[in-house]
C-alpha cells in the first residue's frame, strides 16, 4: 500500500516514494523534531501483523543501530503506527551496487568499493552482527563514492519460498540460521546457507567474494538456469578462472577471491579484518614519518639499544612456478581442475622440469638477489631445496637421473647458457661436454642430447652432439626431444634483432617443417604427452600482447590450450597432461628498518608473509602466512633479522611475542575459537581456556610476561578487553564494553585502545578515566609503543598510509 505525500508516521512526514522491494516501500521524509530529511522504510504487512516476526524485527533494528560507521547505513529510529511496521535511517543519494553491474566496474572503483565493504563487515562482525544476505541490491554507492552496506540485521525477516526461475528477481530465502533452513540470497549465499547448515559470519565473507568477483567480471559467479541449479553451483562448483575472463587482473586479487569464495569456511579469511587488510596489502601503500608524541617530551628512543622498527606488509611481483592438474580431455577439450603454487621467493626463474618418474621438480632460479641456484621442490609441499650447485643454470633431466646444467650461467633470452655439463642427480663433479651451448635436452632414453649452440658464426642444432640437423643464421633456442626421440622442436629468431619468431620441428635426418609463425612474443614449448603437438606460450598480433599457451599439432592446426595470463610461461608438461608453469606473481613481504639503515630490508617466507611483532632485542621478527603455501591457513613463523630461515612455530594468527621471546600468543579459528602459546623453542603447546569470546582481535602481553590482554567480543555485549592469567583461569574484563586495546605501556599500567566512535584513548589498566590520544583519528593502525613510553609508532590510513 503507497503512502501519500504529507501523510504522517509518528514524527515523520512523508514526502514522496524512493521505491519498493521485497522488504518494504522506501520513502523520503522529514523529521519534524529535527528539521532533517531521513529515508522510511515501510515493511510489508506480513511483517506487521506477525507479533513474532515483528519482535525480531524490533530485536534486529535494535542491533543494527549499534552500527555507528561510515560504511554502514546508520538506523536512527523504529516504529509502528496503524499496524505499519517502519525504520527509519539517514537519507542517501546515488544509486545501489546492482545499478551499476551488468559491466565490469573499473578495477580501480572496484578494490575501492570492495575495501570500504570489507571495513563495514568488520565493524559489524565486531560487535556480532553478521548480515547474512550480502548481496548488489543491498550495497549502496553514494554520489561523494562511499559505498553502504545495508539492511543489517532485516536480513532474516524476509521469507518466501524459493522458486524455480529467473536469478535476476530471485527472492531472499528463509531467514534463520538453524540447520535445515536456507538463508540467503540465491546466487551470493554460502554453501552452508545453501545446504541449510548454520552459517557464521564468514557466510559473510563468501558472498563478498561474489560480489567483487561480480564486479571485477561484470558476469555472476555462479549464475545458472534454474535455482536449484544455481544451488547446486554454489555447493559443488567453481566459478570460471577470473584471468579467463579478464587477464588484467591481478594474481593477488584472484586470491583474495579465490579465498572469499572457498566452500569451506574453515579455508576462507577468518575475519572481515583480515580480508580488508589483505585487499589494502594488495592495492598498495607508502611509508614514511615521524613517531606521534604522548607527552611533552618528544624522544623515540629512550634506549640507545631501541630499534625503530617499520614492520608493514607489502606487495611485490615475482616469479613463480604453479603446477596445473586437469583432467583427461573429453569432447569438450582440456578441463583444468587446480592450480598448486611451488615457490614463493622474489626473483627471476630460468627454467623448471619435472623429473621424469616422480612429482619432484627440479629448477634453477635467482632468489632474493642472490646467485643462480638449482632446486628441486614437489606440489605437496611449499618448502625448496637446494641441490648445492650454485652458480649452475639447469637444462634439463633425463631419464636415468642425470643432469644437463649450464656452468657458469650466462643469462642469453632468459634462460641460462655456456659451457654444457653432465651431472648425477645424487651428486658428484660435473663433467664438460661442449662450450657456448644455448639450449640442450635428454632423448626419451637418457643417452644422448639435443642441443643447440653457436660455432662457426652460426646457430646449429645438434642431435645427437655432433650430428648436425639444422642451422640458422639467427637463433635457435628452446630445444626439446619429442616423446619418440625421432624429432626435436624449437623456436627460431630468423636472423638477429628481427621480430617474427617460428615454431619449427625437424628430425634426425635434417628435414624440416614450420610448424606455426608470425609470432611477436614466444617463451617456451614443451611437447603434448602423446607427441602429437607443440605446445608453447605465445602471444600473436602485437609485440607486447599477454601469451597464452598454445598448441599446434604436426599438421599445423593451432588450438589454444590455457588463455592468456600475465606473465605466463609453460615450463613442462607431464605424462598425464599436467602443466608446470612459471609467471608473474604478486606476494606480501615485510620490511625491517633500523637506525642507521640506509634502506628496509625485505623479508618474506611464502607468498603472503604478514608482521604480527618484533622481539624486545630488535632480533626476531614473529609473522604469518596464510596465502596458497599454506592453503589460507593461517601458520606462525619466526626469522631472526641476521637470518634468511624461518622456523615454522604451528597453527594460529599470532599476536604477539612474549617479552622473554619464549612463546608466541597465536588465536586459532578452528575447530573452535582458542587463544594458543606456541612455543619458540623447545617445548608443547599450551592452550588457554577461552572463556566466552567469540571474537578475538588484538592482543598482548603484560611486562611481566605472566599475564596477556586481548581484545574481542561475546555474544550480547559489545567488544572490549579481556585479561587473563596464562597459568590458569578464564579471561577477564579488563575495560569497559566498547573499548578494545591494541598496546599496553612499558610499565603495564596503561593500555592504548581504541572506543567504539573509533577515537584512541590512554586507558589505566586499574581502572579509572581515559585520556584521548593526540594526533590519532578513526581508522589508524597502532604498531608499537617507544621503550620509555612517551611516545606511539602508528600508521596513518588517511588518504596515502604512512608511517609516523
Amino acid at each position: 500500500m503507497e503512502i501519500s505525500a504529507g501523510a504522517q508516521l509518528g514524527p515523520y512526514e512523508i514526502l514522496s516514494p524512493l521505491g519498493a522491494g521485497g522488504m518494504g516501500e522506501v520513502y523520503r521524509a522529514r523529521d519534524t523534531r529535527l528539521g532533517r530529511e531521513v529515508a522510511v522504510k515501510v515493511l510489508p504487512r506480513s511483517v506487521s501483523n506477525d507479533p513474532e516476526r515483528l519482535r525480531r524485527f524490533e530485536q534486529e533494528a535494535r542491533a543494527a543501530s549499534m552500527l555507528n560507521h561510515p560504511n554502514i547505513l546508520v538506523i536512527f529510529d523504529i516504529g509502528e503506527q496503524d499496524g505499519l511496521a517502519y525504520v527509519v535511517s539517514e537519507l542517501l543519494e546515488g544509486s545501489t551496487l546492482r545499478q551499476r553491474l551488468g559491466i565490469a566496474i573499473p578495477m580501480r572503483k572496484a578494490l575501492d568499493y570492495a575495501r570500504q565493504v570489507a571495513r563495514g563487515l568488520a565493524a559489524a562482525h565486531a560487535k556480532g552482527i553478521v548480515h547474512r544476505d550480502l548481496k548488489p541490491e543491498n550495497i549502496f554507492i553514494t554520489k561523494d563514492g562511499i559505498a553502504k552496506i545495508l539492511d543489517f540485521g532485516l536480513a532474516k525477516l524476509d521469507q518466501p519460498q524459493i522458486a524455480e526461475g529467473n536469478l535476476s528477481s530471485a527472492p531472499t530465502v528463509p531467514g534463520s540460521t538453524d540447520p535445515g533452513l536456507i538463508l540467503g540470497s540465491v546466487g551470493y549465499m554460502s554453501p552452508e546457507q545453501a545446504r541449510g547448515e548454520t552459517a557464521d559470519f564468514r557466510a559473510d565473507l563468501f558472498s563478498f567474494g561474489a560480489i567483487l568477483y561480480e564486479m571485477l567480471t561484470g558476469q555472476r559467479a555462479f549464475k545458472r538456469e534454474t535455482t536449484a541449479e544455481t544451488l547446486t553451483a554454489i555447493i559443488r562448483e567453481e566459478p570460471t578462472d577470473l584471468p579467463a575472463i579478464n587477464p588484467n587482473i591481478p594474481s593477488g586479487i584472484e586470491q583474495i577471491v579465490s579465498h572469499c569464495l572457498e566452500k569451506s569456511p574453515d579455508h576462507r579469511f577468518q575475519s572481515a579484518r583480515d580480508l580488508e587488510f589483505a585487499l589494502a596489502t594488495v592495492t598498495g601503500s607508502t611509508i614514511s614519518g615521524t613517531p606521534s608524541k604522548l607527552a611533552p617530551q618528544n624522544r623515540w628512543m629512550s634506549r640507545p639499544q631501541f630499534l625503530l622498527l617499520v614492520l608493514a606488509t607489502l606487495t611485490a611481483i615475482g616469479v613463480a612456478i604453479y603446477f596445473y592438474l586437469r583432467q583427461p580431455p573429453n569432447a569438450d577439450g582440456y578441463h583444468w581442475t587446480s592450480r598448486r603454487p611451488l615457490t614463493f621467493r622474489q626473483g627471476n626463474l630460468t627454467k623448471a622440469r619435472l623429473v621424469p618418474g616422480s612429482r619432484n621438480v627440479i629448477y634453477s632460479a635467482f632468489w632474493d638477489g642472490g646467485a643462480v641456484d638449482l632446486y628441486m621442490t614437489n606440489p605437496e609441499s611449499p618448502e625448496s631445496r637446494s641441490l648445492g650447485m650454485t652458480q649452475n643454470g639447469l637444462f634439463s633431466i633425463s631419464t636415468k637421473g642425470e643432469l644437463a646444467i649450464s656452468l657458469g650461467c650466462k643469462l642469453n633470452w632468459g634462460t641460462c647458457t655456456g659451457t654444457l655439463a653432465r651431472v648425477p642427480l645424487t651428486g658428484g663433479a660435473p663433467r664438460r661436454v661442449l662450450d657456448a651451448v644455448l639450449d640442450a635436452d635428454w632423448s626419451p632414453d637418457g643417452q644422448s642430447l639435443a642441443v643447440s649452440h653457436i660455432s662457426g658464426g652460426e646457430c646449429k642444432l645438434e642431435y645427437p652432439i655432433g650430428n648436425v640437423i639444422y642451422t640458422s643464421p639467427g637463433w635457435i633456442f628452446r630445444v626439446r626431444v619429442s616423446p619418440k626421440g625421432n624429432r626435436v622442436a624449437f623456436f627460431e629468431v630468423a636472423a638477429l634483432g628481427a621480430r617474427g619468431r617460428t615454431v619449427r620441428m625437424v628430425d634426425k635426418a635434417g628435414v624440416q617443417e614450420t610448424l606455426s609463425t608470425g609470432w611477436m612474443n614466444l617463451g617456451n614449448l614443451a611437447w603434448s604427452p602423446a607427441g602429437d603437438e607443440v605446445w608453447f606460450t605465445g602471444g600473436k598480433k602485437t609485440l607486447n600482447a599477454d601469451p597464452g599457451i598454445m598448441a599446434v599439432s604436426l599438421s599445423g592446426s593451432e588450438r589454444m590450450v590455457l588463455p592468456a595470463v600475465y606473465g605466463v610461461q609453460l615450463e613442462d608438461v607431464s605424462k598425464d597432461g599436467s602443466l608446470l608453469i612459471s609467471s608473474m606473481d604478486s606476494r606480501a613481504r615485510i620490511n625491517y628498518l633500523t637506525p642507521g639503515m640506509s634502506e628496509a630490508r625485505d623479508f618474506y617466507w611464502f607468498d603472503w608473509s604478514t608482521a604480527a611483532d618484533l622481539s624486545q632485542d630488535g632480533r626476531t621478527i614473529l609473522f604469518y602466512e596464510w596465502g596458497n603455501a599454506v592453503q589460507g591457513k593461517a601458520t606462525t613463523y619466526s626469522i631472526a633479522t641476521r637470518s634468511k630461515e624461518a622456523v615454522r612455530l604451528g597453527y594460529g594468527k599470532p599476536l604477539a611475542l612474549s617479552p622473554d621471546g619464549n612463546w608466541a600468543l597465536v588465536v586459532r579459528q578452528a575447530p573452535n575459537l582458542q587463544l594458543a602459546l606456541l612455543p619458540t623453542g623447545a617445548g608443547q603447546v599450551k592452550l588457554l581456556p577461552r572463556g566466552s569470546a567469540t571474537e578475538i582481535y588484538l592482543g598482548g602481553w603484560f611486562p611481566d610476561g605472566r599475564r596477556i590482554f586481548f581484545s574481542g567480543s561475546e555474544q550480547g555485549h559489545e567488544e572490549r578487553t579481556y585479561i587473563q592469567d596464562i597459568n590458569g583461569g578464564p579471561p577477564e574484563p579488563g575495560t569497559s564494553e566498547g573499548t578494545m586495546a591494541a598496546l599496553i605501556s612499558p610499565d603495564g599500567k596503561t593500555f592504548a585502545a581504541v572506543d567504539r566512535y573509533g577515537e584512541y584513548n590512554l586507558v589505566p589498566v586499574e581502572g579509572g578515566d581515559s585520556t584521548p590520544i593526540d594526533g590519532l583519528l578513526p581508522g589508524d593502525q597502532l604498531l608499537q609503543w617507544s621503550n620509555d613510553g612517551v611516545a606511539l609508532c602508528h600508521v596513518d590510513t588517511r588518504g596515502d598510509r604512512d608511517l609516523v
